[in-house]
């Protein structure tokens, strides 16, 4: 298994430890509803160095990008981030991604750690306009540290006013002694904080500087068992389980993310916009059980008479509610916000509301 530059750190605290993309990485410390909470009320620290990082450079970069992810990247300046997909030619996602804007003529993308090499493949695969492309994923390691409290604690180890720095925006300083981080207001948690990328051999000295600053607020390191339920909490789909080569961005609650602008020629154009002028015939929604009990993956969705209208796709028992929670795909006619579903638990029919998203409103 790969490891990360604070995998010994993992073990020494007594990490839960489990193969996760090919890397050797923490379930959970002090278990998952504690460290959720911590990350909801307090601030936590995701190793997140398994995801991958793609240098786009060159004057051919934003044309490149525009083919290939269905968010419209010229609407980015140096300093600004956003969220994207690459669409796979047949209505389905090759994953989802971060796109950075570093300078002109310079982008990061930060990938699925899962997907690294089908997304490097795919594009180099669709490359033709000579976009300059680097693989960095095996030298940049990245913190997420989340959490309300994540401001405070990380504005100790740097001169940059990290309160000017608004949403899915970014800059790049010195951080905890060590020049060129790129500190980005981003994460997957929807608590608020900050994502660190670096190179790996500053990694454990920006480890121990962040521990040491928040000792104050409690600060504790978390597993990827609370990142889950703290972005299922959120209605963020995860790759694999919510989104994949056979769902749309569009069934996907991503339109947002698929711009139809006519200066935007992108992979499955006309096939997305299709589907968004017609509309899709299931749609992924949220919902909250009513009834006792835990989704899972893969659980019949039923509605009143018992007919299967869909699967759940992600569930979980919500450490914040205390009910179970889950996203799924329904039929479109069943998919109205508020209407009553009933999700097959074994061999009862639990009740459960379809919700707007975010499912947990904080």
């Amino acid at each position: 298994m790969k490891t990360t530059p604070f995998t010994r750190h993992h073990i020494d605290l007594g990490a839960k430890m489990h193969e996760f993309a090919g890397y050797n990485m923490p379930i959970e410390y002090t278990g998952i509803n504690d460290e959720h909470v911590t990350v909801r009320t307090g601030v936590g620290v995701f190793d997140v160095s398994h995801m991958g990082e793609f240098w786009v450079k060159g004057p051919n970069a934003l044309r490149f990008l525009q083919h290939i992810t269905s968010n419209d990247v010229s609407l980015l300046i140096p300093g600004k981030a956003q969220y994207s997909c690459f669409p796979n030619g047949d209505g389905g996602i090759v994953d989802d991604l971060l796109v950075y804007c570093y300078e002109v003529e310079k982008y990061m993308l930060v990938v699925n750690a899962a997907n690294i090499k089908k997304d490097w493949d795919w594009c180099i695969k669709h490359n033709t306009m000579g976009a300059e492309l680097e693989n960095a994923s095996d030298s940049i390691a990245q913190l997420a540290v989340q959490g309300p409290k994540a401001r405070e604690v990380l504005q100790k180890l740097t001169d940059v006013n990290l309160s000017e720095i608004p949403y899915y925006s970014f800059t790049t300083g010195e951080f905890a002694g060590v020049p060129e981080v790129i500190i980005s207001n981003t994460g997957y948690t929807g608590a608020g904080g900050f994502e660190l990328y670096f190179y790996n051999e500053d990694g454990v000295n920006i480890w121990n500087a962040i521990f040491e600053a928040g000792k104050e607020a409690d600060i504790k390191p978390i597993g990827l068992g609370a990142r889950d339920t703290l972005r299922l909490e959120m209605g963020f789909c995860l790759y694999g389980n919510d989104i994949n080569d056979s769902t749309s961005p569009i069934e996907a609650g991503l339109g947002w993310i698929t711009k139809f602008t006519d200066t935007k020629d992108f992979i499955d154009k006309e096939l997305l916009l299709e589907q968004k002028e017609n509309g899709p015939s299931r749609r992924l929604r949220g919902f909250i059980l009513e009834d006792r009990g835990i989704p899972r993956h893969g659980y019949a969705i039923e509605n009143a008479d018992g007919d299967v209208i869909g699967e759940v796709t992600s569930g979980t028992m919500s450490p914040m509610l205390k009910q179970g929670i889950g996203l799924g795909y329904i039929a479109t006619p069943y998919s109205k916000i508020d209407s009553e579903i009933y999700i097959r638990v074994r061999n009862k029919a639990l009740k459960a509301k379809i919700v707007k998203l975010p499912i947990y409103k904080g």
